[in-house]
């Protein structure tokens, strides 16, 4: 065997090796990347869902003449104020989920105003519209905590594939970065304070 094939073979061999563990590694971060932005989709789309049931509750609500109008406005404005709120699936950081997770809390709280108003009223409690619309509501919040813990389920799969070694080097090189996990809002740690007016 001639001594040149020896060193040809060699290189050969190792750029196989080294191709194959960089498509492999590309290939994996991708099929990950690509579960964190299908992840990321279901929780805008159970958000979605409960911002579609809103002009439903409203409508049911505004048939009790006397009920609060502040309250229905500031659910209508916190709706518009959250659904306003765009992010890039594909280039998501802190900042954004930030942003949209402040407008969805500010759409959660003004909900939770609307439904401790709504006591005071047994027209409304009773009436059979408002409580097959309460229980979607339930129904998705359910979900929107189900579709959070699957994107933030994904991020930790994705975050921990790009950054062992060696995928780190090769990650870096193809311009794969962290993705932010969806956190509990700050203050989320501490009991509410419930107030019963009688």
């Amino acid at each position: 065997m001639k001594k040149w094939l020896i060193p040809v073979i060699v290189i050969v061999v190792l750029g196989i090796i080294v191709y194959s563990l960089t498509a492999g590694v590309n290939n994996t971060a991708v099929e990950y990347e690509e579960g964190v932005m299908k992840n990321w989709a279901d929780v805008e789309n159970a958000y979605q869902r409960r911002s579609d049931l809103i002009p439903n509750l409203v409508s049911t609500v505004e048939g009790s003449a006397d009920f609060e109008r502040g309250t229905l406005t500031d659910v209508i404005e916190a709706r518009a104020k959250a659904t306003s709120v765009n992010v890039d699936a594909g280039n998501l950081d802190p900042q954004q989920i930030q942003q949209f997770q402040q407008a969805q809390g500010g759409l959660s709280s003004a909900l939770s105003r609307l439904l401790v108003s709504v006591e005071r009223y047994p027209d409304i409690k009773s009436n059979q519209n408002f409580l097959q619309l309460q229980s979607q509501l339930e129904g998705t919040e359910n979900r929107i905590s189900v579709a959070r813990n699957r994107y933030n389920e994904a991020v930790r799969q994705y975050n921990t594939y790009i950054r062992k070694f060696p995928n780190n080097i090769f990650a870096g090189m193809f311009g794969f970065e962290r993705k932010p996990p969806f956190e509990a809002e700050e203050g989320a740690d501490n009991a509410p304070d419930v107030e019963f007016d009688f």
